[in-house]
C-alpha cells in the first residue's frame, strides 16, 4: 500500500509558527508532525509516500535529506505556483496511484488501525473510503444508512450540499483520512485549485463512497496552537 501525505498548506490558523516555517514541522513534543505521520504509516509497512509541498517546501525538503527519508521511498510533488488545495494536490499526485493508497492531512495525529481500514476498503470495493467520527465539528458528511455518502454541511453557516436524497441520514465529522484508487483519477474533470468535498459530492452520484467509521480512535487536528498543547498530552 502506497500513501500520500498532504503538507502544502499555508496553516493559518496556526500562526505565528507558519509565518516562518510550514505546518507539517510544528513539533508536537519535539517530534514535527510530518515525521509523527511518516513514522505511523512505517509502523503499518508502508514506506511508499508521496507529499505535495508549497508554503517553505524547501524547509521539508531539507528536513526529509536530513533524516535520510526516515528509511522511506519518499516522492515530492511540489506545487511551485499556489497551494492546490486537497483536490488539486491529489490529482497531481494521481500518477503516483497504481494500486489503492491511504491520504492524509500532515496536521492530524490518531492511532487509527490502518490495517481494518484497509481490509474495510478491500471487502467493500467503494470509490474512496473515508474516515469519519461522531466528534463534534460545524462542518461534516452526510450519509445514509448504507454508509453511502449523500451530502455535506456547514452547522454554523447551515449550508448544505446534497447529492442523494435520503429519507435516514446521519452526519460524521471527516478525520482527514482516506482510501483511494487508481480508478479515482480518470473521473476528476475538475482542474486547478479545488477541494476533495466538491469532487467527492458529485462523484457520490454514480459511486460508491463509504463511511469508515472510526469514533473510538484517538484523533487530533493540529491546527491550531492550543490543539498543539492537547496533542502533546496524547501523542507521546
Amino acid at each position: 500500500m502506497k500513501a500520500m501525505i498532504f503538507a502544502a498548506g499555508l496553516g493559518t490558523r496556526l500562526k505565528p509558527w507558519t509565518d516562518s516555517h510550514p505546518k507539517a514541522l510544528a513539533p508536537v513534543n519535539r517530534k514535527p508532525l510530518l515525521q509523527r505521520n511518516i513514522e505511523y504509516l512505517r509502523s503499518y509497512g508502508i514506506d511508499e509516500i508521496i507529499i505535495n509541498l508549497h508554503h517553505f517546501a524547501d524547509q521539508i525538503r531539507d528536513f526529509l535529506i536530513s533524516h535520510n527519508y526516515f528509511g522511506c521511498h519518499i516522492t515530492l510533488s511540489y506545487e511551485t505556483d499556489k497551494p492546490l488545495e486537497t483536490g488539486g494536490g491529489l490529482k497531481k499526485a494521481g500518477w503516483f496511484f497504481n494500486e489503492p493508497g491511504i491520504v492524509m492531512n500532515a496536521d492530524i495525529l490518531t492511532n487509527l488501525d490502518i490495517t481494518a481500514f484497509k481490509k474495510f476498503h478491500l471487502q467493500n470495493k467503494p470509490l474512496v473510503s473515508l474516515a469519519v467520527t461522531k466528534r463534534n465539528s460545524a462542518r461534516k458528511f452526510v450519509f445514509n444508512a448504507n454508509g453511502q455518502l449523500c451530502g455535506w454541511k456547514n452547522s454554523k453557516t447551515g449550508e448544505e450540499k446534497i447529492s442523494i436524497d435520503s429519507k435516514y441520514t446521519v452526519a460524521k465529522a471527516f478525520s482527514g483520512i482516506q482510501i483511494v484508487g487508481p480508478e479515482l483519477f480518470p473521473l476528476i474533470e475538475e482542474n486547478g485549485v479545488f477541494s476533495l468535498v466538491d469532487l467527492y459530492l458529485r462523484l457520490a452520484k454514480n459511486h460508491p463512497i463509504l463511511a469508515y467509521d472510526h469514533s473510538d480512535d484517538l484523533l487530533i487536528d493540529v491546527g491550531k496552537p492550543d490543539s498543539i498543547k492537547e496533542a502533546e498530552k496524547l501523542f507521546l
